[in-house]
């Protein structure tokens, strides 16, 4: 069930409305933590059939954190926690994914990694996944994701700030 939800894609062989994915000599954009500000904040939506819960710190330290969860039928489906780091002159969004029993998905030294494909201003385009501030209250982040079949879907989550 687990490679349903968000077993995300490095690459990607389909087209996606939203998301993106990098060309082989393509550079990543220069980018700073400050893109990323827009996404500060406690955000609540709904995803999955249940509820999506974003948690994300203020820059420090070199990172924004973040905490997630989504919560299906009154029980904890699954967790991730990862940050938005800087590294050269651009950043990257790194994650690990951990059950509601909090057993980690990756093995214990790894991590996905999503490098920065595309700025604009309020969003930011992650390889697969991307952020999308709409208003101060909501934002929209949209995921491509590989389903048990091995195909490929783009989600959409609509987060409102709390």
């Amino acid at each position: 069930m687990k490679s349903f939800y968000l077993l995300l894609l490095v690459t990607s062989l389909c087209t996606a409305q939203n998301t993106l994915s990098p060309t082989t000599d393509e550079t990543a954009p220069k980018a700073t933590l400050a893109d990323a500000s827009f996404m500060t904040g406690h955000w609540i939506g709904e995803a999955f059939g249940g509820i999506s819960e974003e948690i994300w710190t203020k820059a420090e330290g070199d990172s924004m954190m973040f905490s997630f969860r989504l919560v299906i039928e009154g029980k904890v489906d699954f967790y991730e926690i990862g940050h938005i780091i800087e590294e050269g002159e651009t950043i990257h969004l790194q994650l690990k994914h951990f059950s509601g029993e909090l057993d980690g998905w990756e093995a214990k030294d790894e991590f996905q990694d999503f490098p920065l494909v595309k700025k604009e201003d309020n969003a930011l385009y992650f390889d697969g996944l991307t952020y999308k501030k709409i208003s101060d209250t909501e934002m929209i982040a949209y995921i491509l994701a590989e389903e048990e079949d091995g195909s490929t879907q783009e989600f959409k989550f609509i987060f409102k700030k709390q």
